[in-house]
């Protein structure tokens, strides 16, 4: 798809990886319809880029939130986009989150999408060319201890995607995946960041995965995995589960001691 003819609806703007992504679609001419919750930081995008950013303030866990933004969605005009990157997570055993934690993830990161994206895409079809855009997470094809709750959604988002994809095939509208690995933004706690370290699991500069993620959208490409050795990781949990469960458990007490860290 031409940036300079996209107009994107996209949620998660004001996160590191939104913020990178929004200042390289811009550059490319594309017109932006940024959601979120957090004024300032959207209001800041929108000054940096005037002309080429529209905001929609709205809870997208409330289904008045969502109805909001389908209505600026249809003021924005010729909506050919919708890019699904709000989300949020929490390192912790499981046994130790509470109820509103796990019901929170699964509000934003699962139900929120798919509401959303269910509200948009008789805009999408109206298009002759469309694109639907889902970030999910390397964790959406390898369940890691300490987030369970966080792969659970991200399970749901990758087979979502899938299934809509195959849903769509007979229409103009395409369905784009992007799976990032662990990333260099606020989202991860100063636990997570230290047990990287330790585990040696490199941390992509969002920057770089903004870049990845609008190359693929520019080609439209359906389906993308960042990093090595996540990548070869990905493929050997699909085929091999067992392999990847041995490396885990020999990981698992250095996970346990840093998910008992209080944030």
């Amino acid at each position: 798809m031409q940036l300079s003819t996209s107009r994107f609806l996209m949620t998660g703007a004001s996160g590191g990886i939104g913020q990178a992504m929004v200042a390289q679609l811009c550059a490319g001419g594309a017109q932006l319809l940024l959601v979120g919750r957090q004024s300032a930081a959207l209001q800041a995008l929108a000054q940096q880029f005037p002309g080429q950013i529209q905001l929609a303030f709205a809870d997208l866990r409330e289904r008045q939130g969502r109805d909001a933004v389908l209505a600026a969605a249809r003021d924005f005009g010729d909506l050919n986009g919708l890019i699904n990157l709000a989300g949020v997570n929490q390192f912790a055993l499981l046994e130790h989150q509470d109820d509103e934690a796990i019901a929170d993830m699964v509000a934003l990161n699962v139900t929120a999408t798919l509401q959303l994206t269910r509200r948009v895409l008789p805009l999408l079809r109206q298009q002759a060319n469309a694109l639907l855009v889902n970030v999910g997470s390397t964790f959406g094809s390898i369940g890691y201890p300490g987030f369970a709750a966080y792969c659970a959604t991200k399970f749901a988002l990758r087979g979502f995607t899938e299934a809509l994809r195959r849903e769509l095939a007979d229409t103009h509208v395409k369905v784009l995946y992007v799976a990032p690995r662990a990333t260099q933004t606020s989202m991860n706690a100063a636990a997570v960041v230290e047990l990287n370290r330790q585990l040696k699991v490199s941390m992509d500069d969002p920057q770089a995965v903004a870049r990845q993620i609008v190359r693929a959208i520019e080609c439209e490409r359906e389906e993308l995995y960042l990093g090595w050795p996540e990548k070869l990781f990905v493929r050997l949990n699909s085929l091999l589960p067992r392999m990847v469960d041995q490396a885990l458990r020999k990981q698992l007490p250095l996970i346990q001691r840093f998910a008992r860290i209080k944030p």
